[in-house]
């Protein structure tokens, strides 16, 4: 296993208005960035030079944007044989993705939900199976937020434990997602956390959102994370171990400074954690 995906560990989202405050931090400082391969692959010039820097210093883990996982459009093979040709380049050891859809006829700009029904179960599964065949390995699909579940006929978490076994793939924990979710579509975190397939997950994210009501939150990664958000990180430690856990921060950003406070403060609660995962929907 790659270091990067060991227990223990917290990386940060490279973005391009990082690249050069994150240049002088010191070793050790971060285990491992993650990026969106799709605004990295066709790169040139200094900015290639730049992103090979970094991935010759850090574990790059990839986190797709755009791959339509849930779309009806045929996947796009030339993304995906790009996607491969890119890990193999810079040795990232995990590929990503959202368990959403982001286009039909044509891009959307923006993930969508996938209606909870047993047919996008099946159609889901079948398009990550060849995601996988493609890659030649396992990828991991994140639980998403939304503000509205078209032609539900099954809950959130029974469509990602169905689409997780049915696809063989594993899970991307959210954990400001599952927040998120819990304010705007009235559930508890932790019952939903505990309905979740956790015995597959292999990797969290955390970030920050934005309060537009009281009864409705967006996940923006814009802003600093909350204490409940940490407290569900906490739990989820408790159930699955200290994965490695990324900060996920894309615009208005603090210095770096404040960054690093909270890579610490993953690090300060996989240290207080158990490391050994309770088992959980075995």
């Amino acid at each position: 296993m790659n270091d990067s995906l060991k227990l223990n560990t917290a990386g940060l989202g490279l973005r391009r208005a990082l690249m050069q405050p994150l240049a002088d931090l010191p070793d050790g400082a971060l285990d491992f960035m993650e990026v969106a391969p799709e605004n990295w692959i066709n790169l040139g010039g200094r900015l290639k030079k730049q992103f090979r820097q970094y991935s010759e210093r850090y574990p790059i883990h990839l986190h797709g944007l755009s791959l339509n996982i849930g779309g009806v459009a045929p996947l796009d093979e030339e993304l995906l044989q790009s996607i491969k040709a890119f890990m193999d380049e810079h040795q990232c050891p995990i590929y990503t993705e959202h368990l959403t859809y982001c286009g039909d006829d044509g891009h959307l700009y923006d993930l969508m939900p996938i209606p909870f029904t047993e047919e996008a179960v099946k159609h889901v599964a079948e398009r990550v199976k060849r995601v996988q065949d493609v890659l030649g390995r396992r990828i991991a699909l994140e639980n998403a937020s939304y503000y509205c579940a078209p032609d539900q006929q099954m809950s959130e978490s029974d469509f990602i434990n169905a689409v997780l076994a049915e696809a063989d793939c594993d899970l991307l924990l959210d954990v400001n997602n599952i927040y998120v979710n819990s304010i705007n579509h009235s559930y508890d975190p932790y019952q939903f956390l505990t309905s979740l397939p956790l015995q597959k997950a292999r990797y969290i994210h955390i970030a920050g959102h934005y309060d537009e009501a009281e009864d409705l939150r967006v996940d923006t990664h814009g802003a600093d994370v909350i204490d409940p958000v940490w407290d569900i990180l906490k739990a989820a430690y408790q159930h699955c171990g200290p994965l490695p856990t990324l900060l996920e921060r894309d615009f208005n950003f603090p210095a770096v400074e404040a960054l690093m406070a909270e890579v610490a403060m993953i690090r300060s609660i996989q240290a207080e954690s158990k490391t050994v995962p309770k088992a959980v929907n075995q």
